[in-house]
């Protein structure tokens, strides 16, 4: 079986997936077995969007977004460039969902920032933004917007700490903080972390 991009399209549909149209994808994204991608999406370029994921109607991701198995992305989430989706995280859409009555109309809309990280088997509920680089961790439940570089883990998630670009945790003593791995300076103010 080939893993090589279709020869009429840019990018690469598993034989087992489906892509209804119309959807934009950008070109270098691999689409992996038995994934589904609905109408009005819209993917950038070389995202790898692993086995049994959704992508629902009008969803859109950025460019470079790695999505792992058993992820949906549900109508009304946004993904940012470089955002990463661990194994079995999950997206809400609704606050109050009842089998019984639709709410369709009342989706509310998650932003997850770019460089985020999303750990395996979390929980991000609806309304919330993931902020620039953040970090949450496996398992957290994310009921609140999380601030940019934040590490955040727990149920509900919490901020344990702060994470670097380059995905390390970061030693905070003081304003300035320096990552010890890659020398990315930041500033520590107000309980907000900004590149300095």
């Amino acid at each position: 079986m080939s893993q090589e991009p279709r020869s009429d399209k840019p990018y690469y549909v598993h034989e087992s997936s489906y892509v209804d149209e119309p959807c934009q994808i950008g070109e270098g994204t691999k689409i992996w077995h038995f994934s589904h991608v609905m109408r009005d999406c819209v993917i950038g370029q070389r995202c790898n969007i692993g086995q049994n994921v959704v992508v629902s109607p009008g969803v859109r991701l950025g460019s470079n977004c790695k999505i792992q198995n058993n992820v949906s992305l549900y109508t009304g989430v946004i993904l940012e460039d470089d955002v990463f989706c661990g194994p079995s995280m999950v997206f809400t859409n609704v606050v109050n969902p009842r089998s019984e009555v639709v709410r369709k109309d009342e989706y509310k809309p998650t932003l997850v920032r770019r460089g985020a990280s999303i750990g395996a088997n979390a929980t991000v509920v609806c309304g919330t933004t993931i902020g620039t680089y953040a970090f949450v961790g496996a398992g957290a439940v994310v009921t609140h917007d999380v601030p940019d570089f934040a590490l955040v883990v727990g149920n509900p998630a919490r901020l344990s700490g702060w994470m670097c670009r380059c995905g390390i945790k970061l030693d905070v003593a003081g304003e300035k903080v320096g990552c010890r791995v890659c020398g990315t300076t930041y500033r520590l103010h107000e309980g907000a972390l900004s590149f300095a």
